[in-house]
């Protein structure tokens, strides 16, 4: 029988600009905006544990901790724009 992970009250998403540094390394930059997000108790669109907080709405894997959806203020992030869970 699988278990499933255990969803945790909250996290701290962190928005970063890029996906890639100048010359190409996975280097996202330096956060722009942290924001903690609790469980609001519903999945998201995405299937995952849906969090939310100031303005932010964040579907994430509680297995991996990957943001897998995303919006703050309603809206999707630029283009190239990263969310991250932030490392404890």
């Amino acid at each position: 029988m699988s278990h499933s992970p255990e969803v945790p009250a909250r996290y701290t998403v962190v928005l970063k600009p890029r996906l890639t540094d100048a010359d190409g390394h996975p280097d996202h930059g330096n956060p722009l905006r942290s924001v903690p997000v609790t469980a609001t108790g519903a999945a998201g669109a995405s299937g995952y544990p849906r969090y939310a907080g100031e303005g932010v709405q964040a579907d994430i894997d509680p297995r991996t901790r990957a943001v897998e959806a995303v919006t703050v203020d309603g809206e999707e992030l630029p283009y190239g724009w990263v969310a991250e869970v932030e490392e404890e």
